[in-house]
């Protein structure tokens, strides 16, 4: 029961899309940083647009939408454009049009600066304003659509897909990459999306896992069952800023400006991929 569960206690979303759908497309936003003087609006709205376009494009809003800057934290606190609270309600209202293609939204360390200073969650402001779920520290998401799974004509394509904003500092693309890679060792999902780095990576990880049916081996008598191989998809995100600023101080790399596009299928065999 809902009254049971202790507070951050993980559970999990589920959503069941039509099953007239062949595919569907997970689209990721996260690290917007909008109020940032170097946030590349033009790639903000050309992602929302994008996700409009068809039905069958969702999204998860995974943290760090708002630049959130203090008087205390790090930033530019004089060149942001407009308050912690003009830049929660811009994120809303740009997100309104795709709301229903929205699965969830998480926390960033950007919105944690709000929260730490005056107990005001603005992502859960973000989430109330568009009516989809909320959970801070991370989201696992059970995702049904298409029929034929198995042979069986009404039997949907179920995915899980688990998304955290992501935590503390890396240079290299392979110590941020690792970071999603722990993840994945604590949780099932079928894909991982980790945020925060602004380094785009995907990789596929391969692990074996025996299925309960057995049989009598024909030639020994023993009974003996298959092992099938099962993949899993690491996805670490982009973010919508251009270089300069702090990063450049900072010694840190340029972003990907370009969402990488994790795609379930609905027809055939079970398979995620990702396009970056």
């Amino acid at each position: 029961m809902e009254s049971d569960r202790l507070p951050g206690e993980l559970i999990f979303y589920a959503s069941v899309f039509d099953p007239d759908f062949e595919e569907i497309e997970l689209i990721p936003s996260s690290d917007i940083h909008y109020g940032n003087p170097l946030c590349s609006k033009k790639h903000v709205l050309r992602h929302i647009d994008y996700l409009a376009e068809k039905p069958n494009r969702l999204t998860l809003l995974n943290g760090d939408m708002c630049e959130s800057t203090l008087k205390t934290s790090k930033g530019e606190i004089y060149k942001q454009v407009g308050s912690p609270d003009d830049q929660w309600q811009w994120i809303a209202e740009k997100f309104y049009k795709v709301r229903k293609q929205i699965i969830g939204v998480t926390d960033g360390n950007h919105e944690g600066r709000i929260y730490d200073s005056c107990g005001i969650s603005v992502s859960r402001l973000i989430a109330k304003e568009l009516g989809v779920p909320f959970r801070a520290e991370g989201m696992l998401h059970k995702i049904s659509f298409g029929k034929g799974n198995s042979s069986h004509d009404n039997k949907p394509y179920v995915y899980w897909a688990y998304f955290t904003h992501g935590y503390g500092g890396a240079r290299t693309a392979a110590a941020k990459a690792k970071k999603v890679e722990n993840t994945s060792t604590f949780i099932h999902a079928d894909v991982y999306g980790m945020s925060h780095d602004h380094v785009v990576n995907a990789a596929p990880v391969i692990y074996l896992i025996p299925d309960n049916r057995t049989h009598t081996h024909s030639e020994n008598g023993f009974t003996v069952g298959k092992i099938s191989a099962k993949r899993k998809m690491l996805v670490k995100t982009n973010a919508f800023v251009k270089w300069g600023g702090y990063a450049e101080t900072g010694g840190f790399p340029p972003s990907d400006l370009t969402t990488p596009i994790i795609k379930f299928a609905g027809t055939g065999k079970p398979m995620v991929r990702v396009l970056v």
